[in-house]
């Protein structure tokens, strides 16, 4: 796996080879800092940490400010741990950049959505509302009943009004479009969860992707056309 800790920029547009439009998320990755590491033999498990985002000392506590000296690592405002392909091989001080991913990779983005405050059921779940003719009262946004006559109670899951946004969201299958080392920034297929400027966490996907055989051919089973008259199949791929 290889991840990196980055900073949403916000969208814009790519166009590909066929002047098609490509809506693309811009996402400022790293630099990032390698501030610990563990292995197998101490802590059970490889993996590394990372720092990412210069802060003032002021900003950080003294734990804080010790951890990072000890790794002789300046202030980062930002420590993830992630468990990499090539964590033993890492050392304390290492820079992970933006080069660490390819174009036409496949990454799973982490980001906190945004906050909406206190919402009612229908933008929080997008519920319906009561008939907004005469005699419908003031209470067309309302959930209305919810609790059934026989255990009379609200099982739990019922949707209701609370607080919406701010959740962690993992987008996972987005397609790495561009790549850009100088500027420490990587562009990737479609929306990610966060506000400007919010921070993301980039990951290799856990989806598998395989590559499937798409040719066209002269089918063998006898109950398709190709597979009874090959010879009318055949004239057809010409």
């Amino acid at each position: 796996m290889k991840a990196i800790i980055g900073k949403k920029v916000g969208m814009s547009q790519i166009f590909d080879e066929n002047g098609k439009v490509i809506p693309v998320t811009v996402i400022e990755a790293g630099p990032c800092v390698v501030v610990q590491k563990k292995t197998v033999e101490k802590d059970g498990y490889n993996a590394v940490q990372l720092g990412f985002e210069d802060v003032s000392e002021k900003r950080l506590t003294k734990p804080e400010m010790g951890h990072l000296n000890k790794a002789n690592v300046g202030p980062k405002k930002y420590l993830r741990e992630f468990d990499l392909d090539n964590a033993a091989e890492l050392n304390i001080g290492d820079v992970i950049k933006a080069d660490t991913f390819k174009e036409g990779e496949w990454v799973d983005v982490t980001g906190t959505s945004k906050g909406h405050g206190y919402q009612g059921v229908v933008k929080r779940y997008n519920a319906g509302r009561t008939p907004m003719s005469h005699g419908g009262g003031p209470v067309h946004r309302h959930a209305g009943s919810m609790g059934p006559i026989d255990p009379a109670r609200i099982f739990k899951g019922k949707i209701g009004a609370g607080q919406m946004g701010g959740d962690q969201i993992t987008i996972q299958n987005l397609e790495v479009v561009k790549v850009d080392p100088e500027l420490n920034l990587v562009a990737v297929r479609g929306a990610i969860p966060g506000c400007k400027g919010g921070l993301v966490l980039l990951k290799t996907t856990v989806k598998t992707h395989r590559v499937k055989n798409v040719e066209s051919g002269i089918s063998n089973n006898p109950q398709k056309a190709s597979g009874r008259n090959p010879q009318k199949a055949s004239a057809r791929n010409k």
